[in-house]
């Protein structure tokens, strides 16, 4: 069982001389936010395919035991909405652009779909039935790139399972047969609380929990309560030890099976006024309280 709290992102003007010390150079925040956090989203591979030598980078300058997720190109999730065979090869170029370097720190996959998009239940299988589900897939997929990848890695060093996280922003999906999509491919539902409309839903589809928290006043902004912040550390106590909250909100009626633990990763994404690295702080604290003490002693303090 891992409980992993972390930030959506690293680089915003904004922290810099609050999070991050005044003075620290640009090209060491990543070392130095990841002394803080347990694990980070990479969201510039979402915007644009990402070079080999970014990802060797952020592999070299984070601890043993740190986890990234990698968010999934939007030219797949927004423009191409996986409904042509032209996802296929813009699939491969994005696990051949580098991805698989972060090995062993590689946590999961993250693909977020717009507001706009609605759930068609035999395209969204056929996008789930394309991810690779382990590390040789992945491998095997990304050696079909082509010319837009120019220094692909496709090395196996381990053959570990691969994570796949789906966000939702349309309430088409608040169906059973959606949860049942998830469930019988293995992928996890993003518990995503924002201020923005989105659906919110808990229901537990993988043997991992991936939580996204956006903001409470406005979307990317605001500190979360001490209340909140108490109502989560209950709910990821629970789903780390293989239950569930007895309050749950769900889409299906039926919950997961218990089981022993579960992995979750958690991710604040109320980067504006640098609420995320201390909001993440604050919610470890109460799941690990000696730990997150020992972390913010060498980082700065909101203002």
């Amino acid at each position: 069982m891992a409980v992993k709290i972390g930030i959506s992102g690293w680089r915003y003007d904004g922290w810099r001389g609050v999070f991050y010390p005044q003075g620290l150079a640009q090209k060491r925040e990543l070392e130095f936010a990841s002394r803080a956090v347990d694990t980070i989203e990479i969201n510039g591979s979402h915007y644009s395919l990402q070079g080999i030598g970014s990802y060797l980078s952020w592999y070299d300058a984070t601890p043993d035991g740190f986890t990234f997720s990698v968010k999934g190109p939007r030219y797949l999730t927004h423009m191409l909405r996986f409904r042509d065979e032209t996802a296929r090869p813009a699939i491969a170029n994005f696990f051949a652009s580098g991805v698989l370097a972060l090995r062993d720190k590689l946590g999961a996959f993250l693909w977020q779909f717009p507001p706009n998009f609605r759930f068609a239940p035999e395209s969204f299988e056929a996008f789930l039935a394309l991810l690779p589900r382990d590390v040789e897939a992945a491998a095997a997929l990304a050696r079909t790139h082509d010319g837009r990848v120019k220094e692909p890695w496709c090395e196996v060093d381990s053959n570990r399972r691969l994570r796949h996280a789906i966000e939702i922003r349309h309430a088409s999906f608040c169906v059973p047969e959606f949860v049942a999509l998830l469930r019988k491919h293995k992928a996890a539902l993003v518990v995503s609380d924002a201020v923005a409309g989105w659906p919110y839903a808990e229901d537990v589809t993988s043997d991992f929990v991936y939580m996204r928290l956006h903001g409470s006043e406005t979307l990317y902004g605001g500190a979360y309560t001490d209340k909140a912040l108490d109502r989560f550390a209950a709910r990821i106590d629970a789903w780390s030890h293989g239950s569930e909250p007895e309050d749950a909100v769900r889409i299906a009626q039926r919950a997961a099976p218990s089981r022993r633990a579960r992995d979750v990763l958690v991710y604040f994404d109320n980067d504006k006024k640098v609420e995320a690295p201390f909001d993440s702080a604050r919610l470890k604290r109460r799941l690990v309280p000696s730990a997150a003490t020992a972390q913010m002693n060498n980082v700065g303090h909101a203002t």
